[in-house]
């Protein structure tokens, strides 16, 4: 067959490159917000701040933060917040924090960390206590405990007791900050304190809270814990929202819903009196181990170059570097369908005549795989930490970039083989290459697909939803699967490998989309994705018998 004209593949270049940048242009659309709620010289009241910087983590031992990158910091943050909430009193340079502070005028509420463990318990209430009179009028109360009563660590009756123990050492209020229904569960810890301090995070409620609807939700659940304990003081301790990771039913992690809570929440809580805390200062990177992507990815300010992640009152983009994506996409999709037109001119006789539907095929596998390849890049490194999550997203993304050059395989008319033609005995391994290919890129999506379905299916509170990675695989292997035509009697043997991979891949899939909900557009698209995987695995479970030759 003849390939394709070169005037006829440059219109499907322009057209993929066309795609490519409208996609992107859609993708890092700016949306705008409400007006600035910190007006003139006005300032958050408190903000949540943990020394570690991008490559540090608490799991690497208690090697000290230095006190100049503490303390520049520190200077990044004063000119947006009157105080800062620290968690712990011992280690790590936190120390350091107070001082810095003091320099800059900035109140802290120090924190003292409590676990099990009761002879660390009582070196933090004595650190946290050294650090208060060491810099009077800058720490202004203590917290003794963050979360401790959700964790299972102390119970109610221990923890008045360090709370006490925080107060006789330090002279200052003292405070517990937990999730707002442990105060509803454990009134008797309110006695204790000398003020309330709720954590109310809408992203991570039993019945998550979508961003539009997150200030009011905060405001509710205020009054409803303020009307619980007449007469005491109650701040928020912990609000915010992420910047990415997975879905939890309607709420989505996004900059610009972080953005837009982060607005409606502090406008709210200004309009009402209300103290609030905002968790937190910088992306912790750290807690991606903890919690999944979603854990790093709170902050104000990220992690590597230390730089807000948006301007109060102005628009805000999910994608602000979309212009370059949009470039790298058209580049790699432009590179695909030259490959296409190199493969085309080797298309073997026994293969039915190219058509313009192929070249459709060809182009849109080309310029949809290459945006997902470049959205996929994005989120997979916004996940990867530690040995295990890079693994994976290095599986991922290799995915992602494999999955556009399947287009070739749609030009060169070769259809998609089975497992058994690429990993079986010799006497049935296709001689050829672009064959073996594309049978090792189902391989290689086959594995990936078992590995996300299966943690979804069996862990599924902070595995993300990658559908991005897969999707393009999916899309490329249903139209190769769907090209190739044959004669009925030319059917072999059923293999079962496809078949219960299939089985694997569509079961997980409706698990997933009932268990996340049909909200989570997340889960429903990738639980899609895995359903398309599925069908061309139990098509190929009935694969075809010989292998044109070149």
């Amino acid at each position: 067959a003849a390939p394709l004209p070169l005037p006829a593949a440059a219109t499907v270049i322009s057209l993929s490159a066309v795609f490519c940048v409208a996609a992107w242009a859609w993708l890092g659309a700016s949306v705008g917000m409400p007006a600035a709620p910190l007006a003139g010289d006005s300032k958050l009241d408190c903000v949540s701040y943990t020394p570690f910087q991008a490559a540090d983590s608490p799991f690497d031992g208690a090697h000290p933060i230095p006190a100049s990158l503490i303390a520049a910091d520190v200077a990044r943050l004063a000119p947006i917040t009157h105080c800062l909430r620290t968690y712990s009193a011992a280690g790590h340079g936190i120390e350091e924090v107070a001082a810095a502070a003091q320099r800059l005028n900035l109140k802290v509420m120090q924190g003292a960390w409590i676990s099990r463990d009761g002879t660390a318990n009582a070196a933090e209430l004595e650190a946290a206590a050294a650090i208060a009179k060491a810099h009077p009028g800058t720490v202004t109360s203590i917290i003794a405990g963050n979360e401790v009563l959700l964790r299972n660590e102390q119970t109610p009756e221990a923890l008045v007791q360090l709370i006490e123990r925080a107060r006789a050492l330090s002279g200052l209020p003292v405070t517990y900050a937990d999730v707002w229904e442990f105060w509803l569960k454990n009134p008797s810890i309110a006695n204790a304190v000398d003020f309330i301090t709720i954590h109310i995070l809408p992203f991570w409620e039993d019945e998550p809270v979508a961003a539009n609807g997150a200030a009011q939700h905060v405001a509710s659940i205020y009054a409803r814990v303020a009307a619980a304990f007449p007469g005491k003081r109650v701040i928020i301790g912990e609000v915010g929202w992420p910047s990415a990771g997975r879905m939890r039913s309607v709420a989505l992690p996004s900059s610009i819903n972080q953005a837009r809570v982060l607005h409606d929440v502090v406008s709210m809580a200004r309009q009402n009196g209300i103290t609030t805390n905002i968790i937190e200062a910088f992306d912790q990177p750290w807690k991606r181990k903890l919690e999944g992507t979603v854990g790093g990815h709170w902050g104000l300010l990220d992690a590597d170059a230390r730089l807000p992640k948006f301007s109060w009152g102005q628009p805000v983009s999910n994608h602000p570097q979309w212009h370059f994506q949009a470039a790298a996409s058209a580049t790699l999709a432009t590179l695909v369908v030259i490959v296409s037109l190199i493969i085309a001119r080797k298309r073997p006789a026994v293969a039915p005549p190219i058509t313009w539907l192929d070249w459709a095929y060809t182009g849109v596998i080309a310029s949809a795989g290459s945006v997902l390849a470049l959205l996929s890049f994005e989120t997979l490194a916004a996940g990867a930490f530690g040995a295990t999550g890079i693994a994976r997203a290095l599986m991922l993304g290799l995915v992602a970039l494999i999955a556009p050059f399947l287009a070739a395989g749609v030009a060169g008319g070769r259809r998609l083989p089975g497992f058994s033609e690429i990993i079986g005995p010799q006497s049935l391994r296709t001689r050829c290459p672009l064959s073996r290919a594309m049978g090792i890129a189902l391989i290689l999506t086959f594995l990936a697909a078992i590995q996300v379905a299966l943690s979804l299916t069996f862990d599924p509170r902070y595995w993300e939803f990658p559908f991005a990675p897969l999707t393009g695989g999916a899309l490329a292997f249903a139209v190769l699967v769907c090209q190739w035509r044959t004669e009925s009697d030319d059917l072999a043997t059923p293999h079962p490998a496809e078949s219960f991979g299939a089985g694997v891949l569509a079961a997980a899939a409706a698990f997933i989309a009932v268990n996340e909900g049909l909200h989570n557009w997340q889960a429903v698209w990738l639980s899609a994705v895995l359903m398309i995987l599925a069908a061309v695995l139990g098509r190929l479970s009935m694969v075809y018998g010989k292998e044109p030759a070149l």
